[in-house]
């Protein structure tokens, strides 16, 4: 069940989707919506080493960045409004970050049930200095589930759950039957395994849960690793949507960069949802 939905704005093609897909679900679910900009302007007011006498040059730089992103964040948030409006959907508010961008969102998150945004967009367009710490950030703090929107949008018909042996797993699938976003999609729910599988009858079991609730669900047991081939099997599935978790605590321990879930964001053309 879904009643309240944060939806990220950030002023990049990746906000119009995320509001398209927010206030889509809002319909499907009677949800009411809430916006919040993820734009730190102070991070877009340092354009770096400045040689000597250019001063003025890199503060019409600055300005310029500025402008042009508040430009884009107030049309972000007139897009989100007439969105809601045309699909008769509550917004709630309008929340304007002017620190950290995802301080509010973390706020946010306490009271709702999905956060919808692209997080891809934290990597292209230099919203914040490190964009694999912000992330980081949010999973540590808690903000979950959330739905990383792609930069095009597709509607979800068909979904690919990743299946792994890490109770983060388990209880990702979970908060997605629970959550139930898109009634009556297909599932195709995949494990990736080097030599002997260690858990035989994991997918099986995991299938019987999806089927509890009803939902048809198809298994693939394959040989490989998700981290260089999730994606790959995606495309070739003409998946729409790739329903993953990890823990925010093993992201920490290990190198940023050689995380499954980090670098499926960076790389993914269709959206995830993410959990744990």
């Amino acid at each position: 069940m879904i009643k309240r939905i944060l939806v990220g704005l950030g002023g990049t093609p990746f906000t119009a989707v995320a509001t398209r897909c927010a206030t889509e679900l809002g319909d499907i679910h009677q949800a009411q919506l809430t916006g919040v900009t993820i734009v730190d302007t102070d991070h877009l007011a340092n354009v770096g080493p400045v040689p000597a006498g250019a001063d003025a040059y890199a503060q019409r730089m600055r300005e310029k960045k500025i402008k042009v992103t508040r430009e884009g964040t107030e049309l972000a948030i007139s897009l989100f409004k007439k969105h809601c409006s045309s699909q008769q959907v509550v917004c709630q508010r309008i929340q304007y970050e002017k620190g950290d961008p995802f301080e509010a969102m973390i706020s946010e998150s306490r009271f709702n049930d999905l956060i919808v945004f692209g997080l891809r967009s934290i990597f292209e367009y230099g919203f914040v200095k490190d964009p694999d710490k912000a992330i980081v950030k949010l999973l540590r703090q808690g903000v979950r589930p959330i739905l990383a929107v792609a930069e095009n949008y597709r509607p979800v018909r068909k979904v690919l759950v990743a299946v792994s042996t890490a109770m983060e797993s388990a209880r990702t699938l979970r908060d997605f039957l629970h959550l139930n976003p898109w009634p009556g999609v297909r599932i195709c729910m995949v494990h990736f395994h080097s030599g002997t599988p260690s858990e035989p009858f994991l997918l099986n079991q995991a299938a019987d849960y999806c089927k509890a609730y009803g939902f048809e669900v198809k298994t693939h047991l394959v040989e490989g690793n998700p981290r260089t081939d999730l994606l790959g099997f995606a495309s070739n599935h003409e998946i729409d949507l790739i329903v993953m978790g990890n823990s925010s605590a093993n992201i920490i321990r290990r190198s940023l960069l050689g995380d499954t879930v980090l670098e499926t964001i960076h790389q993914a053309d269709i959206p995830l949802f993410l959990s744990q």
